[in-house]
């Protein structure tokens, strides 16, 4: 039996078909879904996709991030405010469209978002999944935190302003936190959900009392 094709040291016994090739068990836990698109007719995806998503739910405690207390949440600052809204933005679009949308996809489109900033690098792709993401939600996101920008409401030169890596996953870091404590361990719920959809409209509410006020 050949070698992996990845670690060259244990047993192929797996094989990939996105690589053409075949892996160990080992690399293709590791590398499943992180650098590796796995379609989702793949056998070894479908069976272990449970247990992932799971270790991905319990991954962290319901601790704030970063050290922070609530009295100096990153949200109290506009800037990082106005991120968060086109964070959350995706998670209301689709929610709104799947009823059956639940904290679990929130959580887990958070994440892929996360895991793409941290990582910086591609997938292997195989030639008919190239323009299907293995999480659209999650893609989304991430395509609406590469596009944000910051104006303030008096531009001057130069404060048009793109946001740094650590400045993304702190972010994305804060809004997981959210799902964690309102979803309070039932993630097949939409306590989260309802929040944000909650939020928004009171978001929607207030730009129309400006409007009616500024006519």
């Amino acid at each position: 039996m050949a070698k992996c094709s990845k670690c060259k040291k244990r047993k192929g016994k797996r094989h990939c078909v996105a690589l053409g090739d075949y892996l160990c068990s080992l690399c293709c836990g590791l590398l499943r879904e992180k650098e590796i698109h796995c379609p989702q007719s793949c056998t070894f995806l479908e069976k272990h996709k449970p247990y992932q998503e799971q270790r991905i739910i319990e991954k962290k405690q319901v601790s704030f991030p970063k050290g922070l207390s609530p009295e100096e949440d990153i949200l109290n600052d506009e800037r990082m405010a106005w991120l968060a809204v086109h964070i959350e933005a995706p998670l209301k679009e689709y929610s709104e469209k799947k009823e059956a949308f639940t904290d679990r996809e929130a959580l887990l489109s958070l994440e892929y978002a996360r895991e793409k900033i941290e990582k910086d690098k591609g997938l292997f792709f195989i030639p008919e999944e190239k323009s299907k993401p293995k999480n659209e939600t999650g893609e989304a996101i991430f395509q609406n935190i590469e596009r944000c920008r910051y104006e303030r409401k008096i531009i001057l030169p130069g404060e048009i302003a793109t946001y740094k890596k650590e400045e993304k996953i702190q972010c994305l870091e804060r809004i997981i936190f959210g799902v964690k404590f309102w979803a309070k361990g039932n993630f097949e719920g939409r306590n989260y959900i309802d929040q944000v959809i909650k939020r928004f409209a009171r978001i929607k509410d207030l730009s129309h009392q400006k409007k009616i006020i500024t006519t």
